[in-house]
């Protein structure tokens, strides 16, 4: 498994209902690109000096998985709202061990 993670730090602009729509737009990609094995997407809970307001987390079998899904023109779209209304963006990806 391919576990890929990503956060979002929004810009202080950034309103409460353009941080829901983006976390919409987010849960919406399983249904429209395959090779998802797991997606979980969600709200900043503790609101700490050092959180970030969104985290995203997905499952792949493999690299082709996360290629494909990275490549998407909706994961394009969604990506691009990310960045704009964002003050920074971080991911990490790496492979997971299958017990």
């Amino acid at each position: 498994m391919l576990i890929h993670i990503v956060c979002w730090k929004y810009t202080p602009e950034t309103d409460s209902p353009t941080r829901a729509l983006h976390r919409s737009r987010l849960r919406a990609l399983p249904s429209l690109i395959k090779g998802l094995e797991s997606f979980d997407v969600g709200e900043d809970i503790l609101h700490l000096e050092r959180s970030f307001e969104t985290g995203l987390v997905i499952r792949f079998r493999d690299r082709a998985a996360l290629d494909e899904y990275t490549d998407h023109p909706e994961h394009q779209k969604v990506a691009a709202m990310g960045k704009l209304i964002s003050e920074k963006v971080v991911s990490v990806d790496f492979y997971a061990d299958d017990i």
